[in-house]
C-alpha cells in the first residue's frame, strides 16, 4: 500500500500540482483546511509565483472583502499609498495581519514596478463586505454605482433619497444581528424599496454599458459593476438576516457562497484577456460539493461556491485542496486520509487523487477534528478534486 500511495504522489512544486490540471483551466482554486497558520498562504505564495512566471497566470483572488481589496490592488498595479495602508485597509477577517499576504503584496507590487499595466499583476477580494457577526452597509456599494450612473445618466433616485432609505449605518451593523432576526432592517420598507433600486440601478448599468465603458474606462465600468452586485448581495444578506425561519442560518451561508461564485465569474471574465488567475480560501469555500459546518449545535449545509462556480466554468475550473497531518499532539488516525497521507516521505507533496483512489485496497475513515477550527477532507469526495496538497506537519 505505501510503495503504491508513494507513485501517486510527487514533492510540492508548482509544476507538480499543475501538471494534474486541465490545460484549459482559467480558474485554479487552492483550498485551505484552516484560517491562521502560515503554512497554508506561504505555499500559496509559492504557487503564485510560479503559475505568473510559468504559467501565464496575472491575477490572485482571496477570501476577503472585494470592495477593500480595490484598496490593495490599487497599491499592487500602481503604487497608490503605502504597503502599510494597503494591509490596513485593503483585507477584511483581519487577514492583513497575515505575514504571508504582507509578502504577497509586496512581491506583486515589485514585480509589476517595471511593467506595463496589460502586464502588471492583479488582486482581488471574491468574499463579500461580510464578518462572522453580521454584515456591513450596503451605503457604499449602492451610493458609488449611483454617482458612477448619476455622472453619465438621468436617475430617478438622489444621494439624499438613498440616504433618507439607508438611515444610519448602525441600522444594519447591529452586533446582534446574526443570531436575532429582530435586529435587523432587511427586511423593512426602506430596505424592500432599496432592493428595488439596486436592481434598477444593476440594470441601468448592464443596458448602457457600451455607452459607460466608452465615456469611463472598462477598469471603470468593472469597479461599478462590482458595487452594483455587491450592493444587490448584501441587500439579499440582510433580508436573509430578518428571515425568522429556523433555516435562516443556512440560508445566509449560502448566500454569502453565492456571492462568492458571482465574484469569481465576474473576476475570470476581467481577466479572460490576460490570463487565468489562482482562488485562495477555505477548502469549504472552494470545493465541488457542498460545504457543512455545526453552528450553535444546529448542522448547516450549502452549496460552496467551488460547487457553483464549477457548474458555470466546466473544466475551465479545478480545485486544489491542502490538508495535513500532525498538528502538535494531534495526529490523526492510520485509517483516515491525512493518515495515510502522513505515511509519505516529503514534508509537502502533490498528491494525484485518480491514482490514490484507484489505489487504495480500503475505505478509509473521516478524520475527526481535535477542535472545530479545521475540516478534514472527506474520503468519499477526493472524485471531486483535482490535486490534493499536504502538508505533513504544522
Amino acid at each position: 500500500m505505501t510503495a503504491s500511495i508513494r507513485d501517486a504522489a510527487r514533492p510540492f512544486t508548482g509544476g507538480a500540482l499543475t501538471a494534474l490540471l486541465s490545460p484549459t483551466t482559467r480558474l485554479l482554486g487552492l483550498g485551505e483546511p484552516t484560517h491562521g497558520v502560515e503554512a497554508f498562504p506561504e505555499l500559496r505564495n509559492e504557487l503564485f509565483r510560479h503559475l505568473v512566471e510559468h504559467e501565464g497566470y496575472r491575477s490572485i483572488a482571496i477570501e476577503s472583502d472585494c470592495l477593500a481589496a480595490l484598496v490593495a490592488n490599487a497599491y499592487v498595479t500602481d503604487g497608490v499609498g503605502t504597503l502599510d495602508d494597503a494591509m490596513s485597509r485593503g483585507f477584511s477577517h483581519d487577514f492583513g495581519a497575515f505575514t504571508a499576504n504582507r509578502e504577497l503584496i509586496g512581491w506583486m507590487r515589485v514585480y509589476n514596478e517595471q511593467r506595463p499595466p496589460q502586464e502588471r499583476l492583479r488582486f482581488y477580494g471574491f468574499d463579500g463586505p461580510l464578518e462572522m457577526t453580521g454584515a456591513a452597509s450596503p451605503r457604499l456599494a449602492l451610493t458609488a454605482v449611483h454617482d458612477y450612473l448619476a455622472a453619465h445618466l438621468d436617475l430617478a433616485w438622489s444621494r439624499e433619497a438613498l440616504d433618507e432609505l439607508l438611515g444610519p449605518d448602525e441600522r444594519w451593523t447591529h452586533p446582534d444581528t446574526l443570531m436575532d432576526p429582530a435586529r435587523s432592517v432587511g427586511r423593512t420598507p426602506e430596505a424592500k424599496e432599496l432592493r428595488l433600486i439596486a436592481d434598477d440601478l444593476g440594470a441601468l448599468l448592464t443596458s448602457h454599458a457600451p455607452h459607460l465603458t466608452a465615456a469611463t474606462s472598462p477598469d471603470d465600468w468593472w469597479r461599478a459593476d462590482l458595487h452594483a452586485r455587491t450592493a444587490a448581495g448584501l441587500l439579499r444578506y440582510h433580508a436573509g438576516l430578518a428571515d425568522t425561519a429556523p433555516t435562516r442560518l443556512g440560508a445566509i451561508m449560502s448566500l454569502r457562497d453565492a456571492m462568492m461564485a458571482d465574484n469569481l465569474d465576474a473576476i475570470v471574465r476581467h481577466e479572460a484577456r490576460r490570463g487565468p488567475t489562482l482562488a485562495f480560501a477555505h477548502n469549504g469555500h472552494l470545493q465541488r460539493d457542498k460545504g457543512q459546518m455545526q453552528f450553535g449545535g444546529q448542522p448547516l449545509q450549502w452549496w460552496s461556491a467551488g460547487a457553483i462556480i464549477g457548474t458555470r466554468l466546466g473544466d475551465q475550473y479545478a480545485f486544489a485542496a491542502t490538508t495535513f497531518g500532525a498538528r502538535g499532539s494531534d495526529v490523526p488516525h492510520p485509517d483516515s486520509l491525512e493518515g495515510l497521507l502522513s505515511t509519505l516521505p516529503d514534508a509537502r507533496a502533490v498528491v494525484d487523487p485518480g491514482r490514490l483512489a484507484a489505489d487504495l485496497d480500503r475505505k478509509l475513515t473521516p478524520r475527526v477534528p481535535a477542535d472545530h477550527t479545521y475540516s478534514a477532507l472527506d474520503p468519499a469526495t477526493i472524485d471531486q478534486i483535482d490535486a490534493i496538497v499536504f502538508v505533513n506537519d504544522i
